[in-house]
This record gives C-alpha cells, structure tokens and sequence, in this order.
C-alpha cells in the first residue's frame, strides 16, 4: 500500500498545493507517496462536495493535512469521502477529542494548567456575573487566560486574554467578551478559563506521536530556531490513553522546572515549523495495511 495524503489546494491554482504545504507535498513524494486535494475554502462556505470533487473515487485510506477545520467541517467531509470510497485515517470523534480543549483536558490532568468551560455560539456573550462566577468556582484566585476551545487571542494579550483574577468577575467578563468578539465566526465550541502557569520563557517544545510514540521531537512554530529537550515520560502514558493515532503536545518548562503541557491538537492540523525537515515527519507516518 502506499502512503497517500489530502493536501489543501492553492486557491490561485486549483491544479497545485497550497504553498504553505508544497515542502510537505514534496516530501510525501520523495518517500513515494501520493497526494490528492482538497478545497479548504469550498469546506469552510459548506460545499463539502466542491472541496472533495478532486479527490479520486476509492482512494482508500487517507491522511490529511492541512489548514484547521472545525470538528463539524472535518466529519462532514470525513462523511463525503466514505461514500466516494475514501477514508480518513483520523475517525472525527478522534479529530474533536485531539483538536478542542474539553475532549483531552481531562486526560491531562496534572500535566496541563487547570481548565474549565462553556459552550458559546459566535457573537454570544460570555454570561452574566453570576454564570461566570459558578464557571471559575473550581478556580483559585490569580491571574488566568481565556481562549476558545482550540485558539487563543495571546497577540492582544492584555486585552483578550491575560485575566489578572479569574475572580474579578467584571474583568473576565470584558476579557472573555473581547476574546469572542475578536474571534467572530471562527470562534471554536466556546470559552476556556485556565489556571495561568509561569515558564522559564525558553521556547516550547512540539512533539508530534504516532500511535502513542513520540515520532518526531522538535521547535513550536513560534520560535522555529529554539530547540528544547522536553522530558516525555509523565507525558506518554496520557497520549496513549487519549487513543487518538496522530497528534501534537506543545511542552513548555515552568519555572519550577517541570515541563507542562500548553496544548495539544490533532496532527493533521498542527503546523510544522520551517526548520523541521517534513520528511522527519512523514517517514513516520503508517501506510494503511
């Protein structure tokens, strides 16, 4: 069997890869590899059968990789694919659990700050004092951030996402109220509040697992030229039991010197940083049997 992945299409150039993926593409090629694409734009306006129309019928078993979806976008085309004979390797639900914060949060449990939630709709507002004072009860008091269920607004980092006091509820409420504002439609699932951890400022780490094995150890897209050595022995146990087969955890060192989970995702949708070689990656990816 050969490895095949779905690459999001240049929406200039509907016959190439997108090129912020055309060094991926290649190395899928160079390891004898097949690629097919998919239309990301087509996807987000709701035409799943546009963004898969180029994909061949009974591809078979597929990864992707690529810009984010939503969980809804990616089971939708997940759905779309089955019936032209194509399988994503990632099922949805594993999608969901690896890419929002609720699905592994709890899996995590002492290796990432403390989180809690609620489910918002674009535009709706973060609740009433009372609503978020029961939302941040299991909290302690201090400072905190707020994100949605996938993303963070940490570019306006005073504004829309850094909380002083979880506790003043007033000031996450505006916090919390900015951060959906700015995320507009693309806000994900709905509001996080998490326990905010002080690291030792010396970049992060991403680590992306096959099948519960660290396959690849390398730079967070944010400081590519950073290179940590985080320690992956508390860490492993709780990829394997998430049970999903490609993802990444994004490790940073707090400043009592334990290294912490910040994030996990789904590796269909993380990026890889400039300075990794893709074949690193892709050599490691399973061929469906």
């Amino acid at each position: 069997m050969t490895l095949t992945v779905l690459f999001c299409v240049d929406p200039l150039h509907p016959r190439r890869v997108d090129p912020h993926f055309s060094r991926e593409a290649s190395a899928v090629r160079d390891h004898y590899g097949e690629i097919a694409l998919i239309d990301h734009d087509a996807l987000r306006r709701g035409d799943v059968d546009a963004a898969v129309r180029a994909v061949p019928v009974d591809l078979g078993a597929v990864w992707y990789r690529g810009w984010m979806l939503t969980a809804g976008e990616y089971a939708a085309m997940a759905a779309t694919m089955k019936r032209r004979g194509t399988v994503l390797l990632t099922h949805p639900e594993d999608y969901r659990r690896a890419h929002e914060l609720p699905g592994w949060h709890d899996t995590f449990a002492g290796l990432t700050p403390h989180s809690v939630w609620r489910a918002l709709s674009p535009g709706q507002d973060p609740g009433d004092l009372g609503e978020l004072g029961e939302l941040v009860r299991s909290l302690p008091s201090g400072p905190g951030v707020v994100k949605d269920y996938v993303k963070s607004r940490k570019h306006e980092w005073d504004e829309a996402c850094y909380v002083p006091d979880v506790k003043n509820l007033a000031q996450l409420h505006d916090i919390a109220a900015k951060m959906v504002a700015l995320q507009d439609d693309h806000l994900a699932g709905g509001l996080v509040v998490r326990e905010y951890e002080q690291y030792d400022g010396a970049g992060e780490a991403r680590v992306w697992w096959v099948d519960g094995e660290p396959a690849l150890v390398g730079p967070h897209p944010d400081s590519p030229d950073i290179e940590p050595d985080p320690e992956l022995d508390a860490v492993a146990p709780a990829v394997r039991s998430l049970g999903c087969r490609f993802i990444t955890t994004d490790l940073a060192r707090r400043t009592d010197g334990e290294w912490r989970v910040v994030e996990v995702g789904d590796g269909q949708v993380s990026d890889l940083p400039s300075t990794v070689d893709a074949m690193d990656l892709y050599a490691h990816l399973p061929v469906p049997d």
